[in-house]
């Protein structure tokens, strides 16, 4: 059976999640799962709610811990990567620096200075990872959940030999949130999306036959609606399409939305009221580590089941394994040309027809001019931040901080150059070596 390893697998609550899903499908549950992170304790509470998923459904999965990368990576078929590399210090350098600038960031994952230098700190973890792989299991395909996904992903297509795919949420839950604001059946909506991770873009969406988006420019008209997601309601309403990822994410990749506090306030609205703020995902994550380091006290091994979430892990390894197809959209490398209208050489988020005989991914063609646009004032960022971390290139990532649109818009170049470099020296422990 397949031996499946997860790097970083001590992020609790995420690792059940996915292991969970593998063990929900019978042709999986005598895998071999291997659990591996630097973290001793966060291993250990892994490990037993892992071993508590086997007991109690009662299948034929064997479970490996270890803190031993190579160990746990020796024969892997599937490498689930879920690492956050250098924990508290440089995360809250991320935000908070910029913060003091004007730059004022909600979650700082994904693009922004946060995304480019949580991405610099990740990727020579990445590196190592890959030459690992390539050492005692240069076949297994590495599925990637950290963010920033594309970054993450794009050094993988261009540095390594590993095959590499990016697996993210937000179109099974983009879809969830149309439906809700439509009042349709989730599960009855059909759809074609595509575009870059956490800005893809559902180009086509049905509900029995018949498109949905005048319900949805008509459910933007409705303000209890429209204030559940004011961002991607407002790029519906200007750029005729809704957009992968919630609005508190998307307010930060676009230089109409953060720019002061007063319409950072505005877009709350009153689902997101707390949600949108500078730092909330700081502050959460801060909030959910101390709840993690104490996790193994309150863990009972009689309330965890075997369920399956909506994450596409255990569905893309099912049909690889079984021959079973399905179409998922996951971020691959676009020199094939899957999006003709972005660079060959970026990382894009497009449908992947998903079966025995590997990863297919299904030509989009072009993109509408105006979706394109925006995916290109991200991708930009992207080049240069990837640029930078693979050449030792100080000047390529000041380049992608001041391309950024959120900062563009919000500093004065010689400000953008000065936040850089603070941001540089602050986090210079966890970065590449730059000349």
């Amino acid at each position: 059976m397949a031996k499946i390893t997860f790097i970083g697998a001590g992020s609790m609550v995420f690792a059940k999640n996915l292991i969970g899903d593998i063990l929900s499908f019978e042709a999986l549950e005598d895998s071999t799962l291997a659990l591996m992170d630097i973290d001793e304790q966060r291993l250990a509470q892994t490990t037993a709610v892992a071993e508590a998923l086997v007991e109690n459904g009662d299948v034929g999965a064997t479970i490996e811990s270890t803190t031993d990368r190579r160990e746990a990576l020796e024969g892997a078929d599937y490498v689930l990567n879920m690492i956050n590399v250098g924990g508290t210090e440089p995360f809250e350098n991320e935000i908070r620096i910029p913060e003091r600038y004007g730059v004022e960031q909600a979650i700082g994952d994904t693009l922004g200075p946060g995304g480019i230098f949580r991405g610099l700190r990740t990727i020579p973890t990445m590196l190592e990872i890959a030459a690992d792989m390539e050492a005692v299991c240069p076949d297994a395909l590495l599925l990637n959940y950290t963010n920033p996904m594309a970054i993450v992903c794009w050094v993988m297509f261009e540095a390594t030999d590993i095959e590499t795919v990016g697996l993210c949420h937000s179109v099974p839950h983009t879809v969830d949130a149309i439906a809700e604001y439509i009042d349709v059946p989730s599960d009855e909506l059909e759809y074609w999306v595509a575009g870059i991770n956490h800005m893809a873009w559902f180009l086509e969406c049905t509900w029995q036959g018949e498109d949905v988006y005048p319900q949805l420019q008509e459910a933007l008209k409705d303000e209890g609606t429209y204030e559940k997601d004011t961002v991607r309601f407002e790029l519906l309403d200007h750029f005729g399409a809704f957009v992968t990822e919630s609005s508190h994410h998307n307010s930060e990749y676009h230089p109409y939305f953060r720019t002061d506090s007063e319409s950072i306030e505005q877009l709350a609205g009153t689902n997101y009221a707390g949600r949108m703020p500078t730092a909330t995902y700081l502050e959460g994550w801060l909030e959910r580590s101390e709840e993690r380091d104490n996790a193994h006290a309150e863990f009972d091994p009689e309330d965890v089941s075997i369920e399956r979430s909506e994450e596409y892990a255990s569905r893309l390894i099912h049909s690889l394994e079984t021959g079973t197809p399905r179409r998922l959209n996951l971020n691959v490398d676009n020199e094939a040309g899957h999006i003709q209208n972005l660079r060959s050489d970026a990382c894009v988020e497009v449908p992947c027809l998903v079966d025995g005989t590997g990863v297919h991914p299904c030509s989009v063609g072009t993109l509408p001019p105006q979706l394109a646009a925006l995916n290109r004032t991200n991708v930009n960022v992207q080049r240069l931040a990837v640029k930078g971390a693979l050449e030792g290139n100080r000047d390529a990532i000041h380049q992608a901080v001041t391309l950024d649109p959120l900062t563009a818009a919000t500093l004065s170049l010689e400000e953008i150059h000065e936040m850089t470099e603070e941001l540089l020296e602050a986090n210079d422990a966890y970065l590449p070596d730059f000349s």
